[in-house]
């Protein structure tokens, strides 16, 4: 049982909202902070972590999207786990399962345990980020929820930018001789503070807790488990081992088994259960254009930040702390293109507002390209920020109206699973992004050189983009249909 030294919210009026809301968002915010510099720093330290650890190209991959697909394919069952448990409680025991994964990621003594204890870190993960929604909805008021929920932008923006510079000043900094173990052990302090903090400030289960009768899909989770690790084990493993047949056809296995997943959620809701994704939002040409969107950009987005970090350290020789500060530009393209986005342009010209950022931030990706091929081995940060800056901007304009106009086609009753899925599939493009450019990058590497290999990866991320560019013709004009004015 947690302790339970805030009152109960219901025991204040709805319109005052909960006493220690603000202090229970900061610990909220506290919790996102902690899961996107986990993301940044670790990329940035990747490099560095295989020359310690040994092992192939392909650990270096595995050490972030072990995390990812993990997160990935356990964050819807997070929600639901959090309506029947207690939000309160799953929070807790996220932020404290996601603390010791950390600890034990920095005292891996390989590889394989790196990669293992990473997969255990993204679990907790799912269990913990979910119930943010919950619980702000919970503890603030309608008038007050729009300003809490506006916090979140500014805060993981600002994360978004110290992350790579944070992860190679601590892998530089070799603090009491643990190197890159450090990165890792800064969620240690982080973490049990939140801890400590959820524990007293956010309000008690009760109270949060849902009323439904809903229960688990494990058969669900195991299947698309299973439809999604078919995908991406493939991806990452398949050049190492020079493409054996079963990797061909384990990856097309993953569209029946996913086929197969459907069916089953179909069947689930005939038989009058909860199932883990609403069968109907299948049936939403907008909703499923959306996934193959959202799919297609944050496998871009998660690939770019995995070749340019391999490029600067591995091509040019550059220390972490060079290559982390190196993506700063980037980092403020993206704040500065988010506020634009979602305080000015989104709202008047909805899904234009992609299109442009689509093609802003393939015009950066091949900026890059150029600037590699030109640059070589005596490239400099100068010569990078216009195409950082650029490519940033465009990623920025995306992101920020993007989830908002993929709920637009979305019924009420749907938003809760659609609202799951969506952030489900943002982490799967990662996972799918880093295996599928980062083995192309090094496939490219080993024949034509790192130089040649960075060039080629940002052109297919260019392409990739163009292709994202494409799909979105077909999602919602506007965030509110009723604000098309058509």
């Amino acid at each position: 049982m947690t302790s339970q030294i805030a009152p109960p919210a219901t025991a204040e009026a709805p319109s005052a909202g909960y006493r220690l809301r603000w202090a229970g968002l900061a610990v909220i915010l506290a919790a996102e902070v902690m899961d996107l510099l986990d993301t940044t720093i670790v990329g940035v330290a990747a490099p560095a972590i295989r020359q310690d650890l040994g092992g192939g190209d392909a650990q270096i991959q595995w050490i972030t999207a072990s995390y990812t697909l993990a997160f990935a394919v356990l964050l819807i069952t997070g929600g639901r786990l959090g309506d029947l448990f207690g939000r309160k409680r799953l929070f807790v025991l996220g932020a404290a399962g996601f603390t010791l994964a950390s600890v034990l990621c920095a005292a891996a003594p390989g590889a394989g345990t790196l990669i293992a204890a990473r997969t255990v870190q993204g679990l907790f993960a799912a269990l913990l980020i979910p119930q943010g929604l919950g619980l702000i909805k919970a503890m603030f008021p309608p008038k007050e929820a729009g300003a809490a929920f506006g916090l979140f932008g500014p805060v993981l923006g600002l994360s978004s930018v110290l992350g790579p510079s944070l992860g190679g000043y601590l892998t530089d900094a070799d603090l009491f001789g643990l190197g890159w173990r450090t990165v890792f052990l800064i969620n240690l302090p982080v973490g049990l503070l939140a801890v400590l903090a959820a524990t007293r400030i956010l309000p008690a289960d009760a109270t949060t807790r849902t009323t439904g009768t809903g229960r688990l899909d494990p058969v669900g989770v195991l299947v698309l488990g299973l439809a999604v690790l078919l995908l991406v084990y493939p991806l990452v493993q398949g050049r190492e081992l020079d493409w054996p047949w079963w990797t061909f056809l384990s990856m097309a296995a993953s569209a029946p088994v996913l086929w197969l997943f459907t069916r089953h959620q179909r069947g689930v809701l005939r038989r009058g259960g909860t199932p883990l994704i609403e069968p109907s939002l299948f049936a939403k040409r907008p909703f499923v254009s959306a996934l193959a969107t959202g799919l297609v950009f944050f496998a871009a987005l998660s690939g770019l930040i995995l070749v340019f970090t391999l490029y600067l350290q591995l091509g040019l020789g550059w220390t972490p702390l060079r290559s982390g500060l190196s993506m700063i530009p980037l980092s403020v393209g993206v704040v500065i293109g988010a506020v634009l986005s979602g305080g000015l342009l989104a709202p008047r010209h909805g899904r234009r507002v992609l299109h442009a950022g689509m093609a802003v931030a393939a015009a950066g990706a091949l900026g890059l390209w150029v600037t590699v091929e030109h640059g070589a081995d005596g490239l400099t940060v100068w010569q990078l920020v216009p195409a950082l800056a650029l490519t940033g901007l465009g990623l920025g304009l995306i992101m920020a109206p993007f989830f908002d106009i993929a709920l637009a086609g979305v019924e009420e009753s749907e938003t809760g699973s659609a609202s799951g899925v969506l952030n489900a599939q943002q982490q799967l493009g990662g996972s799918v992004g880093v295996a599928l450019l980062g083995s192309a990058f090094f496939g490219w590497a080993r024949a034509d050189g790192f130089r040649h290999a960075a060039g080629w990866t940002y052109g297919l991320i260019a392409a990739l983009l163009a292709a994202a560019f494409l799909v979105a013709f077909l999602l919602p004009r506007h965030a509110r249909p009723e604000g098309e004015g058509h």
